[in-house]
Order: structure tokens, then sequence, then C-alpha cells
């Protein structure tokens, strides 16, 4: 009887600690913007839009039955132009190698090539060349060329992100390292200190930082982005951080105190630019090291300027602070504190965030989840349908006007743990008007040519109970229902449609965890290979080089690989990177759960 008594108090005391609050379940209608004082539009240093001065990513792949070449095709670009291929071998004169000008796509095979040389592509219009690309080598024969970049150590990163640290045009790599750890809800002590790592494109190692003891290990205690916010045209590295000569730690190792700062670093040399104090610890919050989660994000709020956003919350109040890096200057532009605004707006957060103009006003909104920020520092709206697990951001329905968002609901619902709301305004759109237990995982991508719009795919956690899987229309029609419903975490766009592809552990690699160098697959839906021989464990995948499609970065012990595709292309459209909502999605890859990057644009067939 004592042990059930006690039993009871437990339970009681979880639910209490942890149940969601009635007030935070709102279900069938949004809560607008509140009628109070706007709040000063931002106005930022910049003068004109600040974008990333990128080359023509031009990758040649030395493939058995020939020479690839892909390059990209860049906003500023033309509407009507074409390209030249030449190549340069050694003691003779630059050779143009194709007949006619390409403009269908922007890739270009030489087959049986005798031997590899080194290549450049020259932009044409109206007649007349233009610029001229940088030059690049093939490498020696293989199958499926990836491009490495060896580690200073035998150890693989916990996250990796991508920004270009030199203003050569070219994407560089800050790591994250060791990897292994990644939610509190597992918390382990620490053995070792985490280290910020920088890298060129072309390997050269450039600094590391360690971020010492009180910085845990963990995905939450960690975020780091790498965009170039002061617009000199070299990235710049934003990390939480703390003291490294003092220790925070308790008896059994968790930092529940001491100071905690954002620090933006040099990308170039590591140094510390400029750091703010992070948001503050509170118990509205919820328990630290839980449910007290931290997060890092970049956005345009005034429509040119790229501002730097410091995130504290998830599971109850949410809290940003905004800030722009004007010269080596942070300075502050707006705090958003969810529960001063309402109360319902707590527990509304997601793993990851997303920013983009969702109201069409040219500035950037905050998508931290069912709660949207304005680009004021005020609220837009909240969906009202508690803490996702995922959410996506894109037009998904190319049949409505503007975006959506797409809903996976760890909560339970009745109707709307799977859902679909109005970018712009919160409203739902469709639910799954049945009930879900804890909705862990989702995705949104075209599969199925045949059926409009992007589908959109969920997934129960089994550790609540239920492992149903789901499968719905841009429009909220049912697809499928666990058997046909594909898997949800990694997906790219590979060969030549518009159709995206997943990337898939291979049988003999499903044993093994997600920091060991696994074997994956590209498969076409339902279950096609299209592509094999890739080697690590996925960090990212990203318009990186090349065409519109994207490359797969892997890690292996001391290594990072970059995979492009090595099929030819049917089509051309601009750089995937230089659309702002997918680039941000990749600013943000390297902090939260890993996420697939959409475009604001339909993408599909």
């Amino acid at each position: 009887m004592k042990t059930y008594l006690l039993l009871f108090v437990f339970l009681c005391t979880v639910t209490f600690a942890y149940g969601q609050d009635p007030r935070e379940r709102l279900y069938n209608y949004p809560v607008l913007k509140p009628n109070h004082a706007p709040k000063p539009k931002v106005e930022g240093w910049a003068q004109m839009r600040i974008t990333e001065n990128l080359n023509r990513g031009l990758v040649a792949l030395n493939l058995p039955d020939g020479i690839y070449l892909s390059w990209r095709l860049l906003e500023s670009d033309p509407e009507n132009v074409t390209f030249n291929v030449y190549e340069e071998k050694t003691d003779s004169k630059p050779q143009k190698i194709n007949t006619d000008p390409i403009s269908a796509t922007t890739d270009f095979f030489i087959k049986e090539a005798a031997s590899a040389g080194t290549y450049f592509i020259k932009a044409v219009a109206n007649g007349k060349e233009l610029s001229t690309s940088e030059k690049v080598s093939a490498g020696s024969k293989s199958k499926l060329p990836y491009k490495s970049i060896p580690f200073q150590g035998e150890y693989s990163p916990d996250r990796v992100a991508v920004g270009d640290l030199n203003g050569d045009g070219e994407y560089d790599f800050v790591i994250k390292q060791p990897g292994g750890r990644v939610d509190p809800g597992v918390w382990r002590k620490s053995p070792d200190t985490f280290k910020l790592e920088a890298y060129l494109s072309d390997g050269t190692f450039l600094w590391r930082k360690d971020l010492g003891w009180n910085i845990e290990l963990g995905i939450w205690y960690s975020p780091f982005i790498v965009y170039d916010f002061n617009g000199d045209g070299k990235a710049e590295v934003a990390v939480k951080t703390a003291p490294v000569d003092a220790d925070y730690r308790d008896e059994d190792g968790r930092v529940f105190s001491g100071p905690e700062y954002c620090s933006v670093l040099d990308g170039m040399t590591g140094t510390e630019i400029d750091r703010v104090d992070w948001p503050e610890r509170n118990g509205r919050f919820g328990r630290y090291n839980r449910t007290n989660r931290n997060q890092l994000g970049m956005a345009y709020l005034d429509g040119k300027t790229p501002s730097l956003l410091v995130a504290r919350g998830t599971y109850r109040l949410m809290m940003v602070d905004a800030y722009q890096l004007n010269g080596n200057k942070l300075e502050k532009l707006w705090r958003w504190d969810g529960d001063e605004e309402n109360p319902v707006i707590r527990s509304q957060g997601a793993h990851n965030l997303h920013t983009v103009d969702v109201d069409n006003d040219g500035r950037d909104e905050i998508v931290l989840g069912s709660a949207v920020v304005d680009d004021d520092g005020t609220l837009l709206f909240s969906a009202g349908v508690g803490h996702p697990d995922k959410c996506f951001v894109s037009d998904i329905d190319p049949n409505r006007p503007g975006m959506e968002i797409f809903f996976a609901n760890e909560v339970w619902h009745d109707s709307a743990g799977v859902s679909m709301v109005d970018a712009a305004t919160g409203q739902q759109i469709w639910n799954i008007n049945h009930y879900t237990r804890h909705v862990g995982d989702g995705m949104v991508a075209d599969i199925l040519p045949e059926v409009p719009g992007l589908e959109c795919f969920a997934t129960e956690d089994s550790k609540a109970g239920l492992r149903d899987k789901y499968m719905l229309s841009s429009n909220g029609e049912y697809l499928a229902r666990n058997m046909g419903v594909p898997q949800c975490r990694n997906w790219i766009f590979w060969d030549a449609d518009k159709l995206r592809e997943s990337i898939e552990i291979d049988a003999r690699s499903k044993n093994m965890s997600r920091y060991e160098a696994r074997d994956f697959s590209i498969l076409k839906y339902p279950a096609d290979t299209i592509q094999n021989g890739i080697e690590g464990s996925i960090m990212m995948m990203a318009d990186l080089y090349g065409d519109w499609r994207e490359e797969l970065v892997t890690v292996l012990p001391g290594e990072l690989r970059i995979y492009s595709t090595p099929l030819k292309a049917k089509d051309r459209r601009i750089c995937l990177m230089q659309d702002h909502l997918y680039r941000s999605d990749v600013v943000h890859r390297s902090m939260g759960y890993f996420q697939s990057p959409l475009t604001s644009y339909y993408l599909g067939e």
C-alpha cells in the first residue's frame, strides 16, 4: 500500500511539474498579435540587403567513364546566360571544349577523357563572354568521388556549419567536436570539453577554441552558427560561451550557475570580436538541463541587415534577444518575452527555428515552433497546437497563396497532432483529425509526382507507446498509414528531377551508433537505389557546390567528406543557397535537432 501511495505522489508531482498548462492547449484558433502599442521597426546599418558573394562553385568529378563538371547559376546572371567550358593542360593554352553554348543545364560531361586537366567556365550573354570562373582540377578516378578535409585528430564532430570565412566565394567549415552527446534528457557527466575548429574549403586548418567545462557536452548547452553578420564579406561564428578560467560545475558535473554569454568570433582567427549576456536563467523556463534549452539564429529583421538571434526556452517560457553586429559591436535591437505578452504562448517552441518573411512585408519573422515572432519583437501569432518536435516552413501547397507551416506535435492531440497552418496568420488549414500521442518526427517533400504539392509525413515516437506512421497530401488527404510511409530524417535533391530522395542506412550498418562510420544509400521513393557507396555519419545536406542539387556532408573519425551528385542534370535553376529560407535553414543546421532545409518557393514536380 505504501508503495502505491508513493507512486501516486510521484506521478502527481511529475504531472504538476511538467504537465501542460490547459491554457497552452488552444487547438482550434490562433492567438493573434496583441493589441498593445507597437514596438519600433528595426532599422539596421545596411543600406541594401547584405548577401553572400558566391563564385561559380565549379566541381570536377573524375568518374570511371569520364569527367563530370557542374557549376552554379547565380541570381545575378542575365536571364539568357549561357556557358562555355574550357580545359587547360600543362604547357598549352586553354581550349573551349563545348561545341554550342550550354543553356539547358549548368553541367557538362567529358566522356572517356584521356587525362584530366584543369577546368574553368565562362558565362556568355548576347554572344559575349563575361566573367571567368575559378579553376578546378579533377582528382583520381572513383565511382563516387568526394572532397575530403582531414581533421587534427581521429575524432568525429557533433555538428558542422558552413560559411565563407575568408571571402573567396567558397564555403568553408566550422566543426564542434567531440561528437556523441545530444539531449539533456539522457544527461551524463561530460568526460571532455567541446572545441570549435575552423577549416578553409581546401582543408587548411585555421584555429581551435576550447569552450571549457562550463559548456556541457550536449546540443542544447552549446549552440553555434556561422554567417556574415557585419557585412564585411567574411563569416563570423556566433556561439554560446562561459568563463574558461572558473569552474561552475556542481559535484555531479552539472552547470546550474555562473555567467553565460553569446560570443561572436572572427571566422579566420577564432578571436572574440564581442560578447553579450545570454538570456538569464529563470524558473519560468522550467527545470534547467531538461526543459530550458538554448538556440541561435539569423534573420533579416529590417529586410537588409543580418541580425543575430539568441533564444532560450522550448517547453515553457520562450525568450529571444535580437542583436546586430555593427562593425565589431553587438547592438541590442529588442527582447521578446513570451510570458509578458500572453501566458498561453508558453510551451509552443520546437527543436529548431526558421526565419523567413511570412507576412510579405519585406522583413523576416521567427518561427519558433507554434509561436511566430514578428520582425519588431512582438508576437505575430501562436497557432496554439503546443510543442512540435518538428515543424517545417515552405510553399507546401502551391495552390494556396503564400507559405504554410507543417507541425509534427509531441504533445497528445485529439485532432491536431499532425497539422498545417497558414504561415502568415496561423489559421489552421487541415489536421489529421484523430488521436495522436507523441508525434516525434516529420518531413515535407515531393515524393509522389502524381499528387499536387509536397507530401507531409510523420511518425509516432515508440517510447510513448504508439508506432503509427502517417502520410498526407498538401491539402490534408490521407495517402498512407504505416505501410508505405517513408522515414523522416534525411532527404536530399540528388538526381535530375524535382523529387527529393531519401538517405537510408545500409542493412549492415543498422546496429551501429550514429557517430560510427556507417554506410548509406540514396533511394528514390519507395525503394529504388540510385546511389550507394556513401560512408560516414550524416551532418548536412545543402547546395554547397555545383548546380542546384545538394551536396551530402558526412564525417568519419578524423575526416569530413563532401559528396556531390555524379548524375547529369535535366534543367537548371538558381543556386538554392540564394533562397533566404533555404540559406537560413542551413545556418540553423549546426544547432538544435537536424532538419533538411526547404526553399521558400514550391520546389517539386
